[in-house]
């Protein structure tokens, strides 16, 4: 490597991890682009716009606790997108704690955030670094939402829902398959983790600014319940989202049942290696570019408790593109200045609900949050 960067986007060759470069290269920060495959991580960001006004470095490595201590050696934060994270993750988060590095990944994976927390969340802080998994549109935008609402003392009960327009990534398709083969679903009940029903089923709801209703489904519980688990304001959180095409809604759990059928009797080796290609069947391409004409995103949070009611909702458009900015701003924010909180903690936790708010706003991707409070 020529010279030190303060950002390792580790996983730069996928769709998220080219949208993160692209981010940091607007905030101006050197970075390192690594994965596994050099040539495949200098063809991703090769179509990062004005790539070659920034400081960074393109480097291969090996996915295993050694190499990646080397690599982030010189790092103040990375940037992870490898996943499914319960499978890659523990390594990245090892050698961030062996060189002092922030944490910063973009899972959805409800069991990875439990897992982490519990197994890192102390070490991290004692260290004064940051563990924040699941910065990203599907989970910290509603949080925004859901922290705006909370501004209202007396509300104890979160109903979240989030809906984009688009499709799926192949990194998102797989971890939808492995949550659903490997892992359990959990709301939050009066502070308690409760299990989702086993079949996963879709839920009719109402969705704001459209005459039309959506479905919906728990996605493996998301990031929200374990956020807000050691809240002392939240006792309650059920978080679902879907997309706004129902037809491609109505068939997501017939594919989910078909792969689950395939690979329940099989060994775990055996089982990963049937759902990387059951996920790679369905969606093996990297979607187009977002388009903000196209692509839009609905946050919606309704927060309740025993005399008081608060609505809010963030409608804004391209999710990945949200996620890129919220991963670099975060990175970027880390050089500065100390997070708001370290060891395991969200994004809105580390660096501010309305913070992160007024990013999305400065950039053009999330409209002013129409929040209606009932006393």
């Amino acid at each position: 490597m020529s010279s030190p960067k303060p950002v390792v986007v580790y996983g730069a060759s996928g769709y998220t991890g080219r949208l993160i470069c692209e981010y940091l290269r607007e905030y101006n920060v050197p970075f390192i682009a690594a994965g596994r495959d050099k040539a495949r991580i200098q063809e991703a960001i090769d179509h990062v716009p004005g790539l070659d006004t920034i400081d960074h470095e393109v480097v291969e490595v090996s996915h295993d606790v050694e190499a990646l201590t080397e690599l982030f050696r010189d790092a103040k934060v990375v940037c992870n997108t490898v996943g499914p994270f319960s499978e890659y993750g523990h390594e990245v988060v090892e050698a961030c704690l062996r060189t002092g590095t922030h944490y910063l990944d973009t899972t959805g994976e409800q069991d990875w955030l439990i897992a982490s927390e519990e197994r890192y969340g102390a070490q991290m802080a004692e260290k004064g670094l940051l563990l924040s998994p699941g910065i990203a549109q599907m989970y910290t935008t509603g949080e925004i939402a859901a922290n705006l609402c909370l501004e209202t003392p007396g509300l104890d009960t979160l109903d979240i829902l989030v809906f984009w327009k688009g499709y799926p990534t192949v990194a998102s398709t797989k971890t939808i398959l492995v949550n659903a083969a490997l892992s359990a679903a959990y709301y939050l009940e009066q502070n308690e983790y409760r299990p989702w029903p086993a079949d996963g089923g879709l839920q009719d709801v109402t969705v704001p600014g459209h005459h039309e209703t959506g479905l919906a489904l728990p996605w493996g519980g998301t990031s929200h319940p374990v956020w807000f688990k050691n809240d002392a304001r939240v006792a309650n959180v059920k978080a679902v989202g879907g997309v706004f095409d129902r037809a491609l809604m109505q068939g997501v759990p017939q594919i989910v049942a078909a792969v689950l059928e395939q690979v329940k009797d099989l060994p775990l080796d055996e089982k990963m290696r049937v759902l990387a290609e059951q996920a790679a069947a369905v969606r093996d391409e990297m979607p187009p570019r977002e388009n903000q004409r196209l692509n839009t995103s609905l946050d919606s949070v309704h927060a309740s408790g025993p005399l008081g009611r608060a609505h809010c909702v963030i409608h804004g458009t391209c999710n990945y593109k949200q996620t890129g900015l919220m991963q670099a701003y975060g990175a970027y924010s880390l050089l500065q200045q100390p997070p708001k909180r370290v060891g395991f903690a969200s994004g809105c936790q580390a660096f501010g609900h309305r913070e992160l708010l007024g990013v999305l706003r400065s950039f053009g991707l999330v409209s002013n949050p129409v929040l209606t409070v009932h006393d």
